[in-house]
């Protein structure tokens, strides 16, 4: 029976540094100083992996999350922004600006120089 490569130290929960392996189909054993492979998730606390598995639960829908949580939206929202951020993202940095502004269009609109129709357009992301 095979079990799993631990991802940290079972006794200090430091690093895991594999030394040997063997490759049964060729009989062979490795020596060296190999990485173990990390998942992304590896990293996250206990509270941060129960806070994903809520999170997949829910559909991704915070709204949902604050009655099996216990929490208001925004706290629920920082907590994602926490775990993007473990997961080395920035939350919001790849977000695409907006294509339209959207103050000029509803400026232009309230001073007659477009019609609303146009404006609708232009909200919607017509041309």
């Amino acid at each position: 029976m095979l079990l799993p490569l631990p991802q940290r130290c079972p006794l200090t929960g430091g690093e895991i540094v594999v030394t040997r392996f063997y490759s049964p189909s060729a009989d062979i054993s490795y020596e060296g100083r190999f990485a173990a492979p990390q998942p992304p998730f590896a990293q996250l606390t206990a509270d941060q992996l129960r806070f994903i598995e809520v999170f997949v639960r829910n559909e991704g829908k915070l709204n949902r999350m604050e009655d099996d949580l216990g929490l208001s939206y925004p706290t629920i929202r920082s907590r994602l922004h926490e775990v993007i951020r473990a997961l080395g993202y920035e939350p919001g940095k790849d977000e695409p600006a907006p294509a339209v502004d959207r103050t000029a269009v509803l400026a232009d609109l309230d001073a007659g120089k477009i019609s609303f129709e146009d404006a609708m357009k232009l909200l919607e992301g017509g041309d």
